[in-house]
């Protein structure tokens, strides 16, 4: 039996993982912005699921909680930075608030978990922290901006950190899920449009999504079984692409990004000093 600590478990894949993780008999500690939303797993399965409350947009909430839930399981094997959620809208239509807000969740709120881990990780002789990324940590789509800034910004913090904290014992795993059958699409914050961006790629996109023609190709059941998988694994790797479309979206970003620094190695070399 392995012991998680799991945030955003309300719904979506956090709150699948919840499920599974029961079922086969791990105990877990969710991290929920309302306690009684996970009631009925409560009743179902007793003890071996503890709820926080934790809103990770608020720091102030999160050292506590954190230091909560290690006191009372003595031991956590996984945490899983999970909460999250998606802004959508061209950078000119997005609100300040809008823009404060998702860096505060997705960036500074998974940051500050992160740092309220490390020293009862470090404390107890390693574990294991789980960073649900994304495909778009990767790659960029037009009209998810600043939802792409904080999941690039998320895994350069991982990492460094991954160096700073690897001699403790402590590693980390990035999952980065393609489009997935989950509510997200449902639970956007969407910006109002500007007319202006309507035959742009951002009003392409706009149209292509609310009209439901944005293929999402991603099974929830099967992403949360191969996330499990590899959080179980000795020495999984620090990168998890979960679908095709993530696996071939970041095989072509990453080939174009290669093939044009390989363009201007000359000119990166022609910036040293002379010797």
């Amino acid at each position: 039996m392995k012991t998680w600590l799991i945030t955003g478990a309300s719904s979506g894949l956090g709150r699948l993982m919840c499920e599974m993780l029961l079922a086969r008999g791990d105990r877990v500690f969710a991290s929920v912005r309302r306690e009684t939303v996970l009631d009925d797993m409560r009743e179902k399965y007793g003890e071996r699921l503890q709820v926080l409350v934790l809103d990770l947009s608020h720091t102030a909430t999160i050292r506590p909680a954190v230091e909560a839930a290690f006191a009372q399981a003595g031991h956590i094997d996984i945490v899983v930075s999970n909460a999250a959620y998606g802004l959508f809208g061209a950078a000119e239509e997005l609100s300040d608030t809008q823009i404060e807000r998702q860096i505060a969740t997705n960036l500074t709120g998974s940051i500050q978990l992160i740092r309220s881990v490390i020293p009862f990780m470090r404390q107890q002789g390693g574990g294991r922290i789980v960073q649900v990324s994304s495909e778009g940590g990767q790659i960029a789509y037009p009209d998810f901006s600043l939802y792409h800034a904080t999941k690039w910004g998320i895994e350069g913090f991982v990492e460094a950190v991954r160096q700073e904290v690897s001699t403790f014992g402590i590693d980390f795993l990035l999952v980065e899920p393609g489009p997935t059958a989950t509510k997200f699409a449902a639970g956007l914050d969407i910006a109002e449009a500007l007319p202006v961006y309507r035959d742009t790629a951002s009003g392409k996109l706009r149209a292509a999504l609310l009209s439901g023609e944005f293929a999402i190709t991603g099974d929830a059941v099967k992403t949360v079984a191969a996330m499990i998988a590899a959080a179980d694994a000795a020495n999984p790797p620090l990168r998890l692409p979960l679908g095709s479309s993530a696996y071939n979206n970041i095989k072509a970003a990453l080939k174009i990004r290669m093939d044009a620094l390989q363009a201007i190695k000359a000119v990166a070399y022609g910036a040293d000093r002379e010797e």
